[in-house]
């Protein structure tokens, strides 16, 4: 009991020497103290100016800048604009595969060797896949204004 008691004292004395309170510093035992030889208290100080940064001296002037191309276009000038070639007609395309899983889809090659994964609702080119069987691929191509829309079926070869 008595190490409780003396616990319990300790932490009394820490609250109340540590409060926060700010020790106070003691004031001057004679004011004739801060009065110099002369009788009179001292002078204030001057304020010190405030000090401006200096502004540098304008330099040579630099050289112009020029773009060195090295087989790359000039990024500043216009870019032609390249009118685009007609769209893909399928009845130039070829079916290559056939592929089998949750649903068919359809492999097609373009004339110019880009291949297409193709599923019914798609469109490419000129055409929507209407329908994917396991030997071909059927298409309605769009027709002119006017008429109605054209099949188009594209099969495997047979080697």
């Amino acid at each position: 009991m008595s190490a409780w008691r003396s616990m319990v004292g300790l932490l009394a004395l820490g609250l109340t020497t540590g409060c926060g309170a700010a020790p106070e510093v003691p004031a001057p035992a004679n004011k004739l103290a801060m009065v110099d030889q002369g009788g009179a208290p001292p002078a204030p100080k001057a304020p010190t100016p405030a000090v401006l940064p200096s502004i540098p001296e304008a330099g040579p002037p630099l050289p112009p800048l020029t773009y060195e191309p090295k087989g790359r276009r000039d990024p500043f000038a216009p870019v032609p604009v390249i009118k685009e070639k007609a769209g893909l007609d399928v009845a130039t395309t070829r079916l290559v595969g056939i592929i089998q899983g949750g649903q068919l889809l359809a492999l097609v090659e373009a004339p110019d060797g880009l291949g297409y994964i193709l599923k019914p609702g798609d469109v490419l080119g000129n055409g929507r896949v209407t329908d994917v069987t396991m030997h071909s691929v059927t298409f309605a191509v769009a027709g002119q204004a006017g008429q109605h829309e054209p099949n188009l079926t594209l099969r495997l070869a047979r080697e």
